[in-house]
């Protein structure tokens, strides 16, 4: 016959069994529980853009509590634009067992994704991730990835460029051809500016040593330049900024990084905002919520940038109530 004390000391280990299932479940851990919580963020690339997602993500485990040294710890590491570094990173944090990654970009995400199936990914910085193999949808997961979209407002980039450029005919787009984030871009900018009768010719680049005689043969043809949400494009603003000037050819940023490394204008999403989303739905797993059911956020807010040294040079006359909106911001060549 068991005794009532053996009953209660196996009553007591299955109830702290059944807590600390709760509490790992999918790599999870509940807020309050004395093990440091270790986090990965595998960046893409050094640029202004996703520099700032990094630092958005980070002030918002602080904002919710979570202090590197205390109950955090980061790693943080950058592929400078190599994809097989960035797998290696991946395949490091997977061995690390760490408790959560970020991934910031596309590229970075993949990898991540590649490497493990059990481990949460939160992302930004990634455009569409129905398209690139992250996710079943964007409303629900349905895989171990969620996180913040970078999706540009090309419709009223647009229209921004028709009420600043009302004869304008022609846009040029030079791209990376490795990135899904830019095809999905281009596609949604040529369906858009055939409905406003704009020709858009592209330029693919491989690497950025493809970056200047790209825009060699592309500047000639065109009335503007975009440069989309693209790493490698991004990281070669300057040289494309100036080069365009030479032929005075504004350019139309995707982002505010652009238009700091001299584009002259852009209406895009903030990069920083976008981190800091990513770091409060990461706070969201930390705490035990299944990264399963949750979704892929598009920011709503947008902002219109000016580089004012590049608009002096360009001697361009932007209207009135688009100038009252903006933020201007000097910088680039």
């Amino acid at each position: 016959m068991v005794g009532k004390k053996s009953i209660l000391l196996v009553s007591s280990i299955l109830v702290s069994m059944s807590l600390f299932s709760a509490c790992t479940k999918g790599g999870n851990k509940a807020l309050g529980n004395d093990k440091k919580v270790n986090i990965g963020i595998t960046q893409i690339a050094s640029h202004p853009a996703l520099d700032l997602a990094r630092e958005g993500f980070i002030e918002a485990l602080n904002s919710k509590g979570f202090k590197e040294g205390d109950n955090l710890n980061l790693e943080v590491q950058n592929a400078e634009g190599d994809i097989a570094t960035s797998q290696m990173i991946a395949q490091g944090f997977v061995s690390n067992n760490k408790d959560l990654v970020f991934a910031i970009a596309t590229p970075a995400a993949q990898a991540v994704f590649n490497a493990t199936k059990d481990i949460p990914i939160i992302t930004t910085a990634v455009t569409d991730a129905v398209k690139s193999g992250l996710v079943k949808s964007k409303d629900k997961s349905g895989t171990n990835v969620a996180g913040t979209s970078d999706a540009v407002p090309i419709d009223k980039q647009l229209e921004l460029v028709k009420k600043i450029f009302k004869d304008v005919k022609t846009i040029g787009v030079l791209y990376n051809t490795s990135e899904v984030n830019s095809e999905v871009q281009i596609d949604n900018l040529k369906e858009l500016a055939k409905g406003m009768d704009i020709e858009v010719i592209t330029r693919g680049i491989n690497s950025v040593n493809d970056i200047s005689q790209g825009l060699d043969t592309i500047l000639d043809k065109v009335d503007l330049l975009y440069t989309p949400a693209d790493n490698m494009v991004a990281s070669s603003m300057p040289l494309i900024a100036s080069k365009a000037l030479e032929k005075k050819v504004p350019v139309i940023g995707a982002e505010e990084a652009h238009v700091k490394g001299g584009a002259l204008i852009t209406e895009g999403v903030n990069y920083k905002k976008l981190g800091f989303e990513a770091g409060l739905m990461a706070v969201e797993v930390i705490e035990g919520k299944d990264i399963k059911d949750m979704a892929i956020k598009n920011s709503e807010d947008t902002e219109l940038v000016i580089n004012e040294d590049t608009l002096n040079k360009l001697s361009i006359n932007i209207p009135e109530d688009i100038m009252k909106k903006a933020k201007l911001i000097k910088g680039g060549k």
